[in-house]
């Protein structure tokens, strides 16, 4: 039996992973009482039972003695139950973002403070060690519906090998800006420019003749190679320092061809590696 246990905070997308994990064929229990936790552990888990891929819900909830869940948790491991841990988690602007646009109170406010912000501080206390001791963390503040999707369907239907890194690659025009959350930035306008050409102005880097353009020329080719072979050491080291979510920024002058085309062309190559979770964003393309 797979027997996954899916937590995190608050907003970070824990309903929305148990519903897709229930679309690949998971029986799914959400917000059960922590004090049933082991009862139905013991029950699920009954040999050569029916049910052979259970996911179960936890989260914070005011009166809930989260402490009483981690303290069971433990108890299991030592009584030889095997689980999975998968913990959802969001940057606090983002919960917060998230909040506000719901209308929605946070579970630990209270009379005295109500603030979103204090809430998600004390839920980052509470969740520390069981976010410590997870098998997976997701990090969705970049994520489409989509993406977390592939990434659900990656490690929990073709059990491919998890590396708890989440990487985005951003295509933008550096005439509005490079993107705030950038980790990396890349320069690609050393390559011609296919806006200066009549029939390809009008398209993106999404277009095949703006590709065929743009990767016509041996400098970018030898770019996206160099390009891959330094991501290729320099990822397993942010895994290594606890990093879950890094954004690539690969900037042109106004974002809509020659970014737009390395960067597809990039996450197409990281990408069938298969290490990793990969997001691909045009900011730009459309302006």
């Amino acid at each position: 039996m797979r027997f996954v246990i899916v937590t995190g905070m608050s907003g970070g997308g824990k309903r929305t992973a148990m519903k897709m994990l229930e679309d690949t064929g998971f029986y799914c229990v959400d917000n059960l009482p922590i004090p049933l936790l082991d009862k139905f552990v013991e029950l699920i888990t009954v040999p050569n039972g029916e049910i052979q891929k259970v996911a179960l819900g936890l989260d914070v909830r005011a009166g809930q003695n989260f402490e009483q869940a981690q303290e069971t948790i433990d108890k299991l491991k030592e009584s030889g139950y095997s689980f999975e841990i998968l913990f959802m988690d969001a940057g606090d602007e983002t919960l917060i973002k998230r909040y506000k646009e719901s209308r929605r109170m946070h579970p630990l406010a209270t009379p005295d403070d109500s603030r979103i912000e204090s809430g998600i501080i004390k839920e980052r206390e509470i969740l520390k060690k069981i976010k410590e001791n997870a098998d997976y963390v997701i990090d969705t503040s970049k994520l489409l519906t989509r993406n977390l999707k592939e990434e659900i369907e990656r490690i929990f239907v073709d059990n491919a090998q998890y590396n708890s890194l989440m990487i985005n690659i951003v295509s933008f025009g550096f005439k509005y800006g490079m993107p705030v959350d950038a980790d990396l930035v890349f320069d690609v306008r050393f390559l011609p420019n296919p806006f200066y050409i009549d029939e390809l102005k009008p398209m993106t880097g999404n277009d095949k003749p703006v590709q065929d353009y743009v990767m016509s020329f041996p400098e970018a080719e030898e770019f996206l190679c160099k390009l891959q072979d330094m991501l290729s050491f320099l990822l397993p080291g942010y895994v290594n320092e606890g990093k879950h979510q890094l954004v690539i920024g690969i900037g042109c002058t106004g974002g809509q061809h020659r970014s737009v085309t390395l960067a597809n062309e990039l996450y197409a190559r990281m990408k069938a590696t298969g290490n990793y979770g990969w997001a691909l964003t045009h900011r730009d393309a459309k302006r």
